[in-house]
C-alpha cells in the first residue's frame, strides 16, 4: 500500500516527485520499521484493551485478616497501578459467602464490581438453607489469580508425624479424635475421611472462621484440622503446630518435608484451592479480556509472586475459558461430594 501511495504522488507531482523520492521513501522506511515493532509488541502493549475509567471494588465474601482477603489486597493494590484507579477492597461476609456474592450478582455488569471466590461457591447451592440458589450460574469466571493447597495441621504435641499416623492414633484414641475445618468443602472431606479410614466415631466440628479454630488448635482442644495454609504457617513456625499432609498434587515449596495426599495414599484428598475473579453475569468480552490480561500481569509482578509464595501459593491468572473449565471441574466435584454426603 505503501508503494501505491509513492508511486501515485510522484505521478502527480512529476519532477518535483522525482526530487521528493528520496525523503518520501525514508518515511516509507520508518513506516516499516515501526509495524514490524508494533507486531512484535506483546497483545497487551500492542492493545492495551478495556481498563476502568472509574474507582473498582473487589468484594471479598469472607471476614477481613483471612487468607482470602490477604490475597485479595495484594492483587487489588497491583491492579489499582497497572489501571490508574483505584481497587478498593469490600469485605462483606456471611452466610456461608453469599451475601458479598450476592452483591456482585446484583451490581451493573459494567467491570467496575469483582468478586473474589473459592471452590466453595460451587457448593451453596447444595445447603439446605439455599436450596435453588446457584449462584455459578449468575456469574462469570474472569480468571483465578492463584492456586493454594490446604493443609492438614495438628498440635506439635499430637503424637504423629503424618496423616497415615494420625490416622492410625484416631482408631484407638479416647476419647475419639475430633477433626476441625471452617468451610463447607473441608466439611464433606472431613466426613469422607472418617468413611474411607474407618473413623466411625471421628467427630466433626465446624468452625465459623479460621480465627477460633486455629486458638483451638493451638490449644490442643481439637486433634487435628483442615486449614489454609496462611493461617497454620505463623503457628508452625513458632513450634506450636505442624503440618502433617499437604494436598495439593505436588509438596509445597514451603513444606517440602510434608508429604502430599498421594503420596500417604489419601487420593480423595488432592485437592487444590483456587481464587479466582468473577464478574455479573452480561459483563460485555471486552470487559473480561480486560480484566483478566491485567490479573495476569498482576501475577507476574515481584510484589504479587513474593507475598503469595511467602505462604505457599502460585500466583496464576489464566483466561476466562480456562477458568471456567476449572469452575466446572470443582462443581462436578462439589455435586458428587453432596451427593455422597449431603449437608445438613
Amino acid at each position: 500500500m505503501m508503494k501505491c501511495m509513492l508511486e501515485s504522488a510522484s505521478r502527480l507531482l512529476g519532477h518535483a516527485g522525482q526530487r521528493l523520492r528520496p525523503c518520501m521513501a525514508a518515511l516509507a522506511a520508518v513506516a516499516a520499521v515501526a509495524a514490524v515493532a508494533a507486531a512484535s509488541l506483546p497483545l497487551g502493549a500492542a492493545a492495551a484493551g478495556w481498563k476502568p475509567e472509574h474507582p473498582v471494588t473487589m468484594v471479598v465474601p469472607y471476614a477481613a485478616g483471612g487468607g482470602t482477603d490477604a490475597q485479595a489486597r495484594v492483587v487489588a493494590k497491583e491492579l489499582s497501578q497497572l489501571w490508574g484507579q483505584p481497587v478498593v477492597v469490600e469485605n462483606l461476609g456471611g452466610a456461608d459467602g453469599l451475601i458479598g456474592t450476592r452483591r456482585v450478582i446484583d451490581a451493573k455488569p459494567n467491570g467496575l464490581t469483582l468478586l473474589v471466590q473459592l471452590p466453595s461457591i460451587t457448593l451453596i447451592r447444595h445447603l439446605p438453607a439455599f436450596k435453588g440458589t446457584d449462584p455459578v450460574s449468575q456469574l462469570v469466571p474472569v480468571s483465578a489469580f492463584s492456586t493454594l493447597p490446604g493443609v492438614v495441621a495438628a498440635n506439635a504435641a499430637m503424637p504423629v508425624a503424618t496423616m497415615t499416623e494420625m490416622v492410625r492414633h484416631c482408631k484407638t484414641a479416647a476419647p475419639p479424635c475430633s477433626l476441625g475445618t471452617t468451610e463447607n468443602m473441608a466439611r464433606l472431606q472431613a466426613r469422607m475421611l472418617g468413611e474411607e479410614s474407618a473413623l466411625p466415631n471421628l467427630i466433626v466440628a465446624n468452625y465459623k472462621g479460621g480465627g477460633q479454630l486455629i486458638t483451638d488448635l493451638v490449644a490442643n482442644n481439637v486433634s487435628f484440622a483442615i486449614a489454609g495454609s496462611t493461617a497454620v504457617l505463623p503457628h508452625v513456625r513458632s513450634g506450636a503446630l505442624k503440618v502433617i499432609m499437604t494436598m495439593g498434587n505436588k509438596r509445597s515449596s514451603i513444606l517440602p518435608e510434608v508429604p502430599t495426599a498421594i503420596e500417604q495414599g489419601f487420593t480423595s484428598f488432592d485437592a487444590t484451592t483456587w481464587y479466582g475473579i468473577f464478574v455479573p453475569k452480561g459483563t460485555p468480552a471486552d470487559i473480561q479480556q480486560g480484566i483478566a490480561t491485567a490479573l495476569r500481569e498482576a501475577a507476574k509482578s515481584e510484589a504479587v509472586r513474593k507475598a503469595f509464595t511467602t505462604i505457599g501459593a502460585e500466583p496464576l491468572g489464566n483466561t476466562p475459558a480456562e477458568f471456567a473449565a476449572m469452575v466446572q471441574r470443582e462443581r462436578d466435584r462439589a455435586d458428587a461430594l453432596a451427593k455422597r454426603f449431603p449437608l445438613e
